[in-house]
């Protein structure tokens, strides 16, 4: 797995629920240049499913989407992207 030192910044949105996970990571998206690459960690299926889909269709490059822990009923995962402008 990638490690989030990889990315030029990282965001922890594992407390957040939507649609605030993806409030947040395109806020995030917007302060970054063109090129720089942005590490997510998120929990659950609905952001696991809605966030990579939504920042698709800003036009943004997701390069990786994995599970880092699946314990007890709870998936966390994490998400590599990369600013497309």
């Amino acid at each position: 797995m990638s490690n989030s030192c990889d990315a030029d910044y990282f965001l922890d949105i594992t407390s957040d629920v939507c649609p605030i996970t993806f409030v947040k990571t395109k806020l995030k998206l917007e302060k970054m240049q063109v090129g720089e690459t942005l590490s997510v960690r998120l929990k659950g299926e609905e952001p696991r499913r809605n966030v990579p889909e939504s920042v698709q269709e800003l036009g943004h490059l997701i390069l990786k989407l994995e599970p880092e822990v699946i314990a007890e009923g709870v998936s966390v995962f994490h998400l590599l992207i990369q600013n497309k402008g």
